[in-house]
């Protein structure tokens, strides 16, 4: 019998815990074209120790943290971990029917529920939720007609209607462990979600021989009603502790979101005017695209729009089936971009998908080839044992 829904809408913000927030705003402002669209009032930021502004485009909302006190949250969350998402938040349509159906299904809930009130009347509700990722919380979140972000948060600048890359949502989330059976468990018994797609490969299946090399398991769990995705990965024998999955796990001090990606129209123009603006993304094999014709050939794509020759140019890669198919591209790491490990390994995708929903199965060798020769170029072997 099917678990009643929890009424998710879709993704409401996430919370990005960081020791440089100007150098957050020059990212996010100058390279994503987003926005401050609101930040922490006075008394919010002497009340939680915490520098707070919230950067928008479209509907996707990015709350970058960075502590003032040693004793304030974020503070405490850098102790244990470099830069990342510490919180993951979703909009609900009924926040009291969510809470019930957690609490039936034995959700950890944190804290007290927060209740406010704007000048207009509209309403504003929440609460948190202990996750297997680690420190990692999940945030249910109520509005009816509330004009600000969250209490104690000042508007910056109007809700912006668009950018200039055409970031509308966030299409899907990606965590690493150590093992995933926990997590995938927690997401259906606890959150309801469903098996979605899943793939296990090695990259040692690909030249026989190495010494070395990335293999995972990865399964993607869905909600139904709203749509929202969740990607889980686990490191995959041999070569466990070498896989960059486990490396992840150790750079992160444990579990947690490995990457987030931002759904576009036009990844082709994104992309080259992204490298435009420096933005430094994964490379791929020149291999990728000898075989990229006749991949697509088996596939049953023969309809894409886009220019190989274009996709080759800016590495961009492509997967689908039938007809359908989906453009992909990945940052680099945030340690990697700036040259520091305290910025964490977490790295942003850009999709742009053609009908196909899923996770580019195809292309998951490539990313995981060419993470595997960033971290050799940066020195960095397996984690010690």
């Amino acid at each position: 019998m099917a678990r009643p829904s929890l009424g998710i809408v879709g993704y409401d913000s996430y919370t990005f815990v960081v020791e440089n927030l100007e150098r957050s705003r020059k990212f996010y402002e100058e390279r994503f074209d987003f926005r401050e669209v609101a930040r922490a009032d006075r008394a919010h930021v002497a009340r939680h120790g915490e520098e707070s502004i919230v950067f928008g485009a479209g509907d996707v909302r990015v709350l970058v943290v960075s502590p003032l006190s040693q004793s304030s949250r974020a503070a405490r969350y850098l102790r244990r971990h470099p830069a990342g998402i510490s919180t993951l938040a979703f909009r609900v349509r009924d926040l009291d029917a969510a809470r019930a159906e957690l609490r039936e299904r034995g959700a950890t809930l944190l804290g007290d529920d927060v209740d406010d009130r704007d000048a207009a009347g509209g309403r504003y509700r929440s609460f948190d939720i202990a996750t297997p990722l680690g420190e990692v919380v999940f945030r249910f979140v109520e509005r009816a007609d509330y004009a600000r972000f969250a209490p104690g948060f000042d508007a910056s600048a109007p809700q912006p209607a668009g950018n200039r890359f055409g970031f509308r949502v966030v299409d899907h989330v990606t965590s690493n462990a150590r093992t995933m059976a926990p997590i995938i468990d927690w997401y259906a018994r606890v959150l309801g979600m469903e098996r979605f797609w899943d793939i296990q490969f090695h990259t040692d299946d690909v030249t026989p021989g190495r010494e070395g090399g990335t293999g995972l398991k990865s399964i993607v769990m869905w909600e139904p009603e709203s749509g929202v995705k969740f990607a889980t990965n686990e490191p995959l024998a041999p070569y466990f502790d070498e896989s960059q999955i486990a490396k992840f796990v150790y750079d992160n001090h444990g579990p947690g979101i490995q990457h987030l990606a931002l759904a576009v129209p036009d990844v082709l123009a994104t992309v080259e005017e992204m490298r435009r603006r420096q933005v430094a993304f994964l490379g791929t094999p020149a291999a990728y695209y000898r075989h990229l014709p006749e991949r697509l050939q088996k596939l049953g794509i023969t309809n894409v729009r886009e220019d190989l020759a274009s996709l080759e140019r800016l590495e961009v890669l492509v997967d689908g089936a039938d007809a359908k198919y989906m453009l992909q591209i990945f940052l680099r790491e945030a340690a990697g971009l700036y040259d520091d490990e305290r910025a964490g390994p977490f790295f942003y995708e850009i999709i742009q998908r053609e009908g196909d929903q899923g996770f580019g199965y195809g292309n998951f060798r490539a990313l995981f080839e060419s993470i595997e020769r960033e971290q050799r170029a940066r020195g960095e072997g397996a984690p010690p044992g």
